[in-house]
């Protein structure tokens, strides 16, 4: 394997995670220590762009929902679908994408899908009507895959145990920029372009990440741990995989929390726009506000709470409070409290937005350690778990217009109590209460525990 500061950081004596899995002393090669620290730094950043990638691609192009809806003269419902397009395609793209990085390595799949995306988002640009946007979005979805499943794929490789746990909340601290400043790009853009200015700057972006994967991500699967089987050894592997009760649970948790998630990304436009007559300019401000508590709770994960308390409360915890958040959101949005105004409602998103730092990265973590052979196929299962059930809960919550908050409360709801429900009924964190990670690491999907 091409060495990296991130795998020289792993090889640093480490004790066992107690979680079954000792991680090998191995010496670390001469050098200084602050070549070390850069080389580490720039693959961290390297993954955090591909991790930043989707919500780019989605929240750039938030601000602009309802000039799409004028432009294209297609009703807000059909413009809704230019992300379920897109999200639907970055989940199938997964399932394609995961296994051949399992068979050929994480940075040739990945360079392709990265100049496919390229030429999907270039095409977006000249899209004369929303059915043939809805389209090329779906195309840029599915090139868009790659650094998505690669990514995590990536991290399984190089870590274990809490440190996985711990650079995934650095991975949400640095894709988590995106979201912030990504409404705020996309309103400044609108200012001076229209909405196919969006689309020219993630044309331009894709380019520099590209040339970037390209120049500083080495390739972190050796030959020998590759599969060498074809389709039916990916289909086997994956079968293993969803037949681990607990990693379904977790991937089912995770998805219905990114579900939630994902009604506010589709619907707060309409909500902060429409519903409540805020500019652009606001819209983002507000969404900007809600990443920076995402990532301020996924940091307090990371560097405070990993090592002092379990990964399950934690998740726990969080999971209680998005159903805490949703239930005040749907209470204030059908009018239980009057007319309550855009800040209570803006109060509400926030909190459920800040619990998803506890969410995530917290149910990546148990579930990719539940494998170590076939980290590929599970990060695919995982992605695509997510983004199907986000798009599925796209559409819904439009689906009373655009004079209502309801739906999008609603659907948030019925996420969040499904995500409590998946966690304490098929993970059964009480069952491994004395692990302080999930179980043991499982070849090829199987798991060592029920």
């Amino acid at each position: 394997m091409p060495e990296s500061g991130v795998s020289r950081a792993q090889q640093i004596p480490t004790p066992d995670t107690g979680a079954g899995l000792p991680v090998t002393a191995v010496p670390l090669p001469p050098g200084p220590a602050a070549t070390t620290r850069r080389t580490g730094l720039l693959v961290t950043l390297v993954l955090g762009g591909l991790t930043a990638l989707p919500p780019l691609s989605m929240d750039m192009y938030l601000p602009a929902l309802p000039a799409v809806t004028d432009s294209l003269h297609a009703p807000a419902a059909t413009v809704q679908l230019t992300l379920t397009a897109c999200l639907t395609g970055m989940a199938l793209g997964q399932v394609v994408v995961g296994p051949m990085s399992d068979r050929w390595g994480r940075r040739r799949p990945l360079l392709l899908g990265m100049i496919v995306y390229v030429l999907a988002t270039a095409i977006c640009v000249f899209a004369p009507t929303a059915e043939l946007l809805i389209g090329f979005r779906l195309l840029q979805g599915l090139a868009g895959a790659a650094g998505i499943v690669i990514a995590r794929a990536v991290v399984r490789d190089l870590y274990e145990g809490e440190d996985m746990a711990r650079f995934f909340s650095t991975l949400m601290l640095i894709s988590g920029v995106a979201p912030v400043i990504a409404p705020v790009i996309g309103g400044q853009v609108l200012r001076i372009t229209d909405w196919r200015g969006i689309f020219a700057v993630l044309t331009v972006i894709g380019v520099l990440l590209t040339l970037v994967v390209r120049k500083w991500l080495h390739e972190t699967l050796p030959p020998a741990e590759r599969h060498t089987g074809g389709i039916g050894e990916a289909l086997r592997t994956m079968r293993g995989l969803l037949a681990d009760r607990v990693f379904s649970g977790y991937m089912i948790a995770g998805s219905l929390a990114f579900a939630a998630l994902f009604a506010y990304v589709s619907a707060s436009p309409f909500v902060v726009q429409e519903i409540y007559g805020a500019s652009p300019q606001t819209f983002s401000l507000l969404f900007g506000i809600n990443s920076i508590g995402l990532i301020t709770v996924g940091q307090i994960n990371g560097k405070i709470l990993v090592g002092r308390v379990s990964l399950d409360k934690a998740l726990g915890f969080g999971l209680a409070v998005i159903v805490l958040a949703a239930t005040a959101l749907l209470l204030m949005t059908s009018g239980v409290f009057g007319d309550v105004g855009l800040v209570p409602v803006a109060t509400g998103l926030f909190v459920l937005m800040s619990a998803m730092g506890l969410a995530m990265p917290n149910t990546n973590t148990q579930a990719l350690m539940r494998t170590k052979h076939a980290a590929g196929s599970a990060s695919a299962l995982l992605g695509t778990s997510q983004f199907m059930i986000g798009a599925v809960a796209s559409p819904l919550v439009g689906i009373a217009g655009e004079a209502t908050a309801v739906p999008m409360a609603v659907v948030q709801l019925v996420c969040a109590v499904g995500a409590m429900a998946c966690f304490l009924g098929l993970c059964r964190p009480w069952q491994r209460a004395g692990d302080r990670t999930a179980g043991p690491s499982a070849s090829g999907g199987q798991s060592a525990r029920g």
